[in-house]
């Protein structure tokens, strides 16, 4: 039912509920929009049904007309939205042409509002439908961010070429999949490509199209994002961590979350976030549910956490440089965007500063510039001024601030400082257990509370008893009326899918080839650390040799010598504990120490297999070097022994290259396990003492001790070493014929010199390696949040 165009010479509304349009004049001092013929002058039909039966009411002012929800006093089921924006019953929004007020938040079924005065017919009025282009056409549709799509959609989140559609020969709509950060239709991931049927939703980064009327329409641009908080409870072994919380966070907001300590302010920041399952309540984006649909608002969604996410070998350039090749598609002028980011922190200037060189308000502004590369419209932070003198508080909150206002962000901040909170335009302040004590303007905080100082409130709130009397007192004050009850809808829920959208999967090998690039950086740039791994198994032996003196322990000399295997089993014992030790120190913090990195950018699109995989690839080209220098260093150290099995400068060079790679692995296992950096370092000693004891040098092994040795790495390296040197061979044959118990250290098959016996202890340090990298990744892989 579309209404047959008409000229007006008076202000007009013309109401668009998806492609069906009518066009009512306004020539009253009031109007009411609805479905009740007894209630309201400007009448849509019945079948309306999300306009309610009084919807709307307009009163004039002047030339134009002033727009309440509901009769003016009682709101609607759907409630009225500018820029999802809540306007309210009492107070209302005054019109101006061109604005759109829309009815309901979900932009496949919302209604729209336009208000169009002639007498300002010299101003353009703006629709997003006008970006809309027929189906039914002889070349493939085109979405992306290049100028020349059929519909162009700007954001660094898209590919140049992101999506086509095109007729097949049945006649059906078919939607291709071109892009790096995925498509979703009907709220479910296109797995390549997807039907596109008659009101079929296309969600495309933060744009929304949909199919319709034989067109497909951009609705929502995706630039301003709203969060309705609705009963949100939250309870874990019994204790309520957050108690029954509703309000609303409307676009380009900087809201501060602020309470005494365990009043539950990053609980709530990461239940707001969608990483923490409420017990009850929800949580709505846009009027989706947030976390069952995270998947579709992940890459609008930005996020700094207390700890710096951010490498500190790196420069600030590189760092968002390589965060951006992360996160956009591989298409994108990664120049201009890191500039961009560059320009909204106020750090282009130290561009090219290592992050260990800044100030911590400017690592904290790196950090926000990482998430500020894909233009999030919701942004969270945990104490970003934690640490901060009073100027870098101040001069942090401004930027907050101005991104906020000018980038119609809705940021919302966790924080104990309050000497710049009324910067912010709301506070969230809660009392122990998460009870909802305040919500609403900073300033008149100090009026409620009956306060001249924020830090008065927290001592006023240090028992129960007066939490739970503020509590009430909110709720019965006219500030909750204000700042929840105008401006929370508790019918904010549009739609939700029966099944929670997958994520888009990031190129496994592209993402490998990013991690490593910066790993091998790192690495580069720890010279001191660098030159510790490359150097303490060289030097070890050659401490070795300068203790040996003149002594040759591979070597038979011309008198019979009944040491000679003990000593070389000796010499072996140390180089193997050399690499040991080599490998563990290298990679035991390597995981552990970039969690909070980790834990971001699992949440963006790091992929597990990548992440590991250049950790692995990297440390392996590193044992590879190691291993030259502990070859050349044992050739010039000792005398060469005559070769019977293999040469053994080979031997010796991939038996110790499986014994670092093997170390190693382990020590990744340890840093996945670990908390914290000086736990990875205690643990240390703890691994070492293990395979000194089972190793079988030092001591015989009996029973139990036998089995034990078997999970010891240097039990396989000093097995493969003594098989390669023949260390049997070294004892004397009057020895060999005693009873074993009688021998001077244990010897045996371990080092008999066949090809079955040197295999068997290289494919036994392999299987250690598999072991750990599996267990690796399956500690790591239980660290998602969602």
């Amino acid at each position: 039912m579309t209404a047959t165009p008409m000229v007006f010479s008076n202000p007009y509304l013309q109401i668009n509920n998806r492609g069906e349009i009518l066009n009512f004049e306004l020539n009253r001092s009031q109007h009411i929009i609805g479905r009740d013929p007894s209630l309201a002058d400007l009448l849509v039909p019945d079948s309306w049904q999300l306009i309610s039966r009084s919807q709307a009411t307009l009163r004039q002012n002047g030339e134009n007309y002033y727009i309440f929800d509901g009769d003016g006093k009682t709101p609607s089921s759907n409630r009225l939205y500018l820029d999802r924006v809540l306007i309210s019953p009492q107070i209302g929004c005054l019109l101006a042409h061109g604005m759109c007020v829309t009815i309901g938040l979900d932009p496949a079924a919302m209604i729209r509002v336009t208000y169009i005065n002639p007498r300002a017919s010299n101003m353009p009025v703006t629709s997003l439908e006008q970006k809309s282009v027929l189906l039914a056409q002889p070349e493939t549709i085109t979405l992306g961010r290049d100028a020349t799509c059929t519909i162009q959609l700007d954001a660094p989140t898209i590919s140049r070429t992101h999506a086509t559609i095109r007729q097949d020969g049945a006649g059906r709509y078919i939607l291709r999949d071109l892009s790096t950060n995925g498509v979703f239709v009907n709220e479910q991931r296109v797995n390549n490509s997807a039907i596109v049927s008659e009101g079929a939703t296309i969600r495309i980064g933060p744009f929304m199209l949909i199919a319709r009327n034989g067109e497909i329409q951009l609705v929502d641009t995706g630039d301003r994002i709203r969060l309705d908080v609705d009963r949100l409870v939250l309870e874990t072994s019994g204790k309520r961590r957050l108690d029954n919380l509703s309000f609303a966070l409307e676009p380009g907001q900087l809201v501060a979350l602020v309470g005494g300590s365990g009043a539950g302010k990053s609980t709530l920041m990461r239940t707001l976030l969608g990483i923490e399952a409420a017990t009850s309540g929800t949580v709505y984006i846009n009027g989706s549910d947030l976390r069952q649909n995270f998947n579709i608002y992940r890459d609008r969604i930005g996020y700094v956490p207390q700890d710096d996410i951010i490498h500190m070998d790196l420069s600030v350039e590189e760092v968002l440089t390589y965060a951006a090749k992360l996160r956009l598609p591989s298409d994108i002028d990664l120049k201009t965007i890191v500039d961009r980011a560059l320009n909204d922190i106020k750090m282009t200037h130290r561009r090219k500063a290592s992050i260990k060189d800044l100030s911590g308000g400017q690592r904290k502004r790196v950090s926000i510039g990482v998430e500020l590369l894909a233009n999030p419209k919701l942004f969270f932070l945990d104490e970003p001024t934690s640490g901060l003198d009073p100027g870098l508080d101040k001069q942090m909150m401004e930027l907050l601030r101005d991104l906020a206002h000018d980038g119609h962000r809705t940021i919302v901040l966790v924080t104990h400082a309050t000497a710049n909170i009324t910067d912010c335009d709301r506070i969230v302040f809660l009392g122990a257990g998460g009870k909802l004590c305040y919500f609403g303007d900073p300033s008149e905080a100090l009026k409620f509370f009956g306060v001249t100082d924020f830090a008065k409130i927290y001592i006023q709130l240090q028992q129960e008893s007066e939490i739970d009397r503020y509590v009430e007192l909110y709720r019965k004050s006219p500030y909750f009326q204000k700042y929840i009850a105008n401006t929370f809808n508790p019918h904010a829920n549009a739609r939700n899918t029966a099944l929670p959208p997958t994520a888009k999967q990031a190129n496994p090998l592209a993402q490998l080839q990013i991690f490593t690039q910066r790993y091998f950086s790192l690495i580069a740039r720890d010279r001191v650390n660098l030159g510790l791994a490359l150097l303490t198994a060289p030097v070890s032996i050659g401490l070795l040799s300068l203790s040996l003196q003149d002594k040759a322990p591979f070597i038979i000399g011309d008198t019979v010598d009944p040491g000679l295997s003990a000593l070389a089993l000796q010499v072996l014992f140390v180089i193997t504990c050399a690499s040991l030790w080599v490998g563990l120190s290298s990679s035991a913090q390597e995981v552990v120490k970039e969690s909070a990195i980790y834990l971001r950018e699992r949440l963006v699109n790091l992929r597990l297999r990548s992440y590991l995989g250049s950790k692995f690839g990297v440390l392996a080209a590193l044992a590879i070097v190691q291993t030259i220098l502990i070859v050349i260093s044992i050739s010039l150290a000792f005398k060469s022994p005559a070769s019977t099995l293999i040469n053994w400068q080979i031997g010796i060079f991939v038996n110790t290259f499986l014994t670092l790679v093997a170390s190693f692995s382990l020590g990744l296992l340890v840093s996945t396990a670990v908390k914290n950096g000086n736990q990875a370092n205690g643990a240390l000693p703890l691994l070492l003492l293990p395979q000194i004891i089972f190793s079988g040098v030092l001591f015989k092994l009996k029973g139990l001790s036998i089995g034990i040795s078997y999970l010891m790495l240097s039990r396989w390296a000093i097995g493969g070493y003594g098989t390669i040197f023949d260390v049997n061979k070294l004892l004397p044959d009057s020895l060999k014929t005693a009873a074993i118990e009688d021998m001077p250290f244990p010897t045996g098959i371990a080092y008999q010199p066949t090809w079955q016996n040197l295999s068997f202890n290289w494919l036994m340090l392999s299987a250690h390696i598999v072991m750990y990298l599996a267990i690796t990744a399956w500690l790591q892989k239980k660290k998602d949040i969602l």
